[in-house]
């Protein structure tokens, strides 16, 4: 929906929503209630208006913003968060995530290196924010061993919500390096313990069709992979559920990035359902 009509139909429920309130005393037969409905209905209109101002003002102040991710011009609106970053000085975890995202759309991946540099000078608690964006930003260039060594650095003192995924983009970037000795033991333990359906998912997959193909433990990766499996499938019973979870995750570039191996993995964890 484009975000100019969302925000009449806002407008209008609104005012409907005020309409009914200031009229409803009309259609009250209670003394009581109709002499003292405005000390309940007051608070509620004023609560009312403010949520609608409130929503008119960020709408007018952010709708360039609005109207470049609407029309999905990545071009545009990474000049657009470039002026409000660089020469406004404006380091906003929100910005410096959109702008990140836009490079990895257009294939700029030295930008993000670069919004990466100057955010680590300006601001370098939004890095630790963005740690999966800036990482995937060496991975889709090809340069495989600074991204894992970049994971690495990360992973050793990051504390958020991510940080399974963190260790999944570690081990994924040591498998593209050919590394995959050193990729063995994330990938074994993130499909034993992951908390997350999906890191555990993609951890079995690889462990089972690529990394037991080049370890000399190769019984103990296949059985720590159908293991992993079996854990997912007590989270997530059928494909469709599978698919449906990964949708809940689609608009994390993240996600994105990665979204083959995710459809890939799907197939491999049901397949033997289909028989």
């Amino acid at each position: 929906m484009k975000f100019k009509y969302l925000i009449i139909a806002f407008g209008i429920i609104t005012l409907i929503i005020l309409s009914i309130i200031a009229l409803l005393p009309l259609f009250l037969d209670n003394p009581f209630i109709k002499d003292n409905f405005r000390y309940f209905t007051l608070p509620l209109l004023i609560f009312m208006l403010l949520l609608l101002g409130s929503v008119c003002i960020f709408f007018s102040l952010n709708y360039r913003l609005l109207s470049l991710l609407e029309r999905e011009d990545w071009p545009a609106l990474a000049y657009y968060l470039e002026h409000k970053i660089y020469v406004k000085r404006q380091y906003i975890n929100r910005y410096i995530r959109l702008l990140a995202s836009s490079y990895l759309v257009i294939s700029d991946y030295l930008s993000v290196i670069k919004l990466e540099t100057r955010t680590m000078l300006a601001k370098p608690s939004l890095i630790d924010k963005n740690v999966l964006i800036f990482g995937a930003a060496r991975i889709l260039s090809a340069n495989r061993a600074e991204a894992s060594a970049f994971f690495k650095t990360h992973l050793d003192k990051y504390k958020g919500k991510d940080k399974q995924w963190l260790q999944w983009y570690y081990g994924f970037s040591l498998l593209l390096a050919g590394d995959f000795a050193a990729a063995q033991p994330e990938f074994l333990f993130l499909a034993a313990s992951a908390k997350d359906a999906v890191v555990t998912g993609l951890s079995a997959y690889f462990l089972y069709n690529q990394i037991a193909k080049h370890s000399d433990k190769a019984d103990e990766c296949k059985t720590t992979a159908e293991n992993g499996r079996d854990r997912v499938k007590t989270a997530i019973d059928t494909e469709i559920g599978w698919n449906k979870e990964v949708e809940k995750m689609a608009s994390e570039i993240h996600i994105a990035i990665i979204r083959k191996y995710i459809e890939e993995t799907g197939k491999w964890i049901y397949k033997q359902d289909k028989k």
